[in-house]
């Protein structure tokens, strides 16, 4: 059964306000009270579990200003896209933790970009223990949704996650099963690896709006089925004791037709839950920048549309989980 009112979900913490998967940006989130937060994984050289969405981090620290790691910037293909940059499984921990962060995208959140420079790069191990203390100091259970990053490509390179991913959540007590944890990825073959190693998780398949997912391209070339493909009633059937629910991009909800406007709710959260699969979205941000056009006002991209318009729709589709940018806004929409 869904829900009555989805799980909110903070996603790279309270990104809205403050740097993404930035220390204050996680002390935000908590404290504004949501239910879980997703910080995003990608490895060091050394096998350190790192909290950033990309393994390509110039957008988000200062690495690019740093002169001792000009020789660092260099050309990858990561999941058949090729970035130039600096990556992470080029770097120590040791290295990286003198680097720091920085927000993503200053043009649309410009307040956010004023804690530029302000605080260190985070492990997974810190997030852990922060969510930890975070349910202590406020007598409720607080989640964790783990997202793993490219973990074909991090495998092809020596620094298979998955032993990782198992020995940190066992040595920080977090495969107890004492608090929530959702482990979601856009690869299913992690998941599955991850699922037969016995960390006690709700597992959560991402689903794309387009494209097939990098792991079965790998393996199964031309013959890997699209995320179109899975999030239709056949590929669901799928999906039955493989995982126990996806994770769609919002705009298979909305259902945009070609003059950009929602037709949704769309069938796909229904038929998940009518197969036993749980349903989240991403992401619910306010911004005119981040809404479908008829949500948008004219003020600019930076400002507030009327995003409550287009959350509702995603809230009376029934979701299980919505994964929020500003969790003040997202708590009083989801939980009103």
């Amino acid at each position: 059964m869904p829900r009555r009112r989805p799980l909110v979900i903070a996603h790279r913490g309270a990104p809205g306000y403050r740097p993404e998967h930035s220390r204050s940006s996680y002390d935000l989130a908590l404290e504004l009270g949501v239910d879980a937060v997703e910080p995003d994984i990608v490895a060091t050289r050394d096998g350190v579990l790192v909290v950033r969405h990309e393994n390509e981090i110039s957008g988000t620290t200062n690495v690019a200003e740093r002169a001792e790691f000009a020789d660092r910037r260099t050309t990858k293909t990561v999941d058949g896209v090729t970035h130039t940059g600096w990556f992470t499984e080029d770097f120590t921990w040791d290295e990286l933790a003198t680097l720091t962060t920085r927000e993503r995208i200053p043009g649309i959140r410009p307040r956010s970009a004023t804690f530029d420079d302000a605080q260190p790069m985070l492990r997974l191990t810190d997030v852990l223990d922060l969510v930890r203390a975070a349910s202590l100091a406020q007598g409720r259970e607080i989640g964790v949704v783990l997202e793993v990053k490219h973990a074909t490509y991090f495998a092809s390179i020596g620094l298979d996650l998955v032993p990782m991913i198992d020995a940190e959540l066992r040595s920080t007590g977090w495969a107890s099963g004492g608090l929530p944890l959702v482990i979601e990825s856009f690869e299913s073959t992690v998941l599955r690896r991850l699922r037969e190693r016995g960390v006690p998780a709700t597992y959560i398949y991402l689903l794309e709006a387009k494209g097939k997912p990098f792991d079965l391209v790998a393996s199964l070339g031309d013959a890997a089925p699209s995320y179109p493909a899975t999030a239709k009633p056949r590929g669901l059937d799928r999906l039955v004791g493989a995982v126990d629910g996806i994770s769609v991009d919002k705009r298979m909800i909305l259902a945009p037709d070609r003059l950009g406007r929602a037709t949704g709710p769309a069938p796909v959260v229904a038929d998940a839950q009518e197969r036993g699969l749980q349903v989240y979205t991403w992401t619910c941000r306010p911004e005119n920048a981040f809404l479908l056009p008829e949500f948008r006002t004219r003020a600019g991209k930076r400002e507030f549309g009327d995003y409550e318009a287009e959350w509702d729709l995603i809230r009376r589709s029934g979701v299980d989980g919505v994964f929020v940018d500003h969790p003040d806004l997202g708590v009083a929409f989801f939980r009103g």
